[in-house]
């Protein structure tokens, strides 16, 4: 068994997931970091390639920060995720060292970790954090001794997404901050924008861009506006359906300005606070390993070697996070709102003593183009596609009037669902979702704070992203969104999917192949 150094001693962590091999040393501050990245001759990153450069610069890069081994109280590692080779190198590095030293070993979740030093760097408490890297695209918050994933990337990552857009016009890697530079010569130009609830996706928008002929600063320009409102948007979502009221960006892609201004004018308007951690810290780095494996070993958490195997697919809500278990995380700090005017992430809702006013209004971090686009496309698609599931017998609201950017319907009088869940609410908001995916009708936004409980119906509302489609492919996205938002925001979240698909099966007879979708949709690697 390790020894456990004495609290004064240092903690030496290693990152390397993909790209950049990087040591650091933390101790009541950051003591040493230095980082020797893989940088491919053209084209992306190649596994292999790049755990053989880790390799051959293991021992440089661990021995510039290495100067003092008696003072190494625990070896940290990037457990996952990650490229398999890389992650397997820097695996072995770290036990080798463990033994070698005598202390413990501390694996580390690499996206916790991008958490964790920047709520250090930028002393926020209990963000809504937008993970913003290569292989990663999340909005994750604490609740409950748990990161939770309120959305992300239903395929690539948007840095990944910015990399192969630059990859099919030659240039080099990595292409974020010169499509960055090129977007501030261009003109916006219009270009696919794909919202799922808090979910998003961006290989329909990089197909387009790369098949565009416009100029190609303009290209750039469209493709950063839109993805980066893309991500902007759900992170306002879940920032209003969470209740929290700090907003952190993280990851190498954080760098950019633009996303940043963006945010922060969202966040202004919203009366948060914003906070992007120093560029040291965005990108992959030791310093976040060295950190969290700290506070980890602080609270008992270390790794025996037979257990340190490394996990590609390891996702943040995996990680019991004991360092904040004291801290149930805001969430829903208002309680249900019974009268006068509501800010939603999308919209300004007048509630009145028989009507609702929901009026859309203009985002300022939005491009204008792109900003009137999606208010007139969304307040049309939402009337129309209301009143065709009420048709079908699905529980919705009764339209009473419509504008370009406004609708009028009936107050529905009930109890929001996210402030009642229990299995019998949630059975019924099953069959209600059964009854839409029936009527070839996908929500697009179903969370529990779109569904109203009204007796024994539960009525859903909000379908500023609702479409129709037959594709078990939309209805399985539809549920998994769903489920994501019911496991973020709740503890028991077995019990409750369970009473969902009860409700559901009972409405629906195709259930069990969009079920069955739905858990491919969640296996799905969302990593590199």
């Amino acid at each position: 068994m390790p020894n456990m150094k004495s609290h004064d001693g240092l903690v030496l962590g290693l990152e390397g997931t993909a790209w950049n091999l990087s040591a650091a040393l933390f101790g009541e501050g950051l003591v040493a970091l230095h980082s020797s990245p893989y940088v491919p001759p053209k084209g992306g990153i190649h596994p292999r390639e790049a755990a053989q450069h880790h390799a051959s610069m293991m021992k440089e890069v661990v021995g510039r920060v290495l100067t003092e081994p008696e003072r190494i109280r625990a070896v940290a590692f990037s457990q996952g995720p990650g490229l398999g080779p890389s992650l397997r190198t820097v695996a072995t590095a770290a036990r080798a060292l463990s033994i070698a030293l005598d202390v413990p070993l501390v694996g580390v979740n690499h996206c916790v970790a991008h958490v964790e030093i920047g709520r250090w760097a930028t002393g926020f408490s209990d963000p809504i954090v937008l993970y913003a890297s290569g292989a990663n695209t999340q909005v994750l918050g604490y609740l409950n001794g748990r990161y939770r994933i309120f959305g992300e990337t239903l395929d690539i990552g948007l840095g990944n997404a910015l990399d192969k857009f630059a990859r099919s016009h030659d240039l080099p890697h990595p292409g974020g901050p010169i499509i960055e530079n090129l977007a501030r010569e261009g003109d916006y130009i219009e270009l696919p924008y794909t919202v799922k609830g808090m979910d998003l996706a961006f290989s329909g928008l990089v197909s387009a861009a790369q098949e565009s002929t416009a100029p190609l600063e303009d290209v750039c320009a469209g493709l950063q506006e839109t993805a980066f409102a893309m991500c902007v948007e759900v992170t306002e979502r879940a920032l209003a359906h969470a209740g929290k009221d700090e907003v952190l960006l993280v990851g190498g892609v954080g760098a950019n300005r633009r996303l940043q201004e963006m945010l922060q004018v969202m966040c202004e308007d919203r009366g948060a606070a914003f906070a992007v951690p120093e560029r040291t810290f965005l990108g992959d780095n030791g310093a976040m390993i060295a950190y969290t494996g700290k506070v980890m070993l602080e609270h008992g958490v270390t790794l025996p070697l037979d257990e340190s195997q490394i996990r590609p697919g390891y996702r943040a809500d995996e990680v019991r996070v004991t360092w904040r278990e004291d801290e149930p995380g805001r969430v829903f700090a208002a309680g249900p709102h019974e009268g006068g005017v509501a800010h939603g992430a999308e919209a300004v809702v007048e509630i009145r003593e028989e009507d609702v006013v929901k009026r859309r209004t203009g985002k300022r971090y939005r491009n204008p183009g792109l900003d009137r686009r999606l208010i007139t496309e969304r307040t049309r698609a939402e009337a129309r596609l209301i009143a065709t599931a009420r048709r079908a017998g699905v529980p919705t609201p009764v339209i009473r009037d419509v504008t370009a950017d406004t609708i009028v319907m009936e107050r529905v009088e009930g109890e929001v669902l996210k402030y009642v869940t229990t299995p019998e609410t949630i059975r019924l908001a099953g069959e209600a979702v059964g009854r839409l995916h029936g009527a070839g009708i996908v929500h697009g936004d179903l969370t529990t704070s779109n569904m109203i409980v009204r007796g024994d119906q539960c009525v859903l509302i909000d379908f500023g992203l609702a479409s129709t489609s037959p594709e078990v492919e939309a209805r399985g996205v539809d549920l998994h969104v769903f489920f994501q938002t019911l496991e973020s925001t709740t503890e028991e979240f077995e019990e409750l999917k369970q009473a969902f698909v009860e409700g559901y099966a009972g409405a629906f007879p195709e259930a069990e192949e969009v079920l069955a979708r739905e858990h491919e949709v969640e296996l799905r690697g969302r990593y590199l």
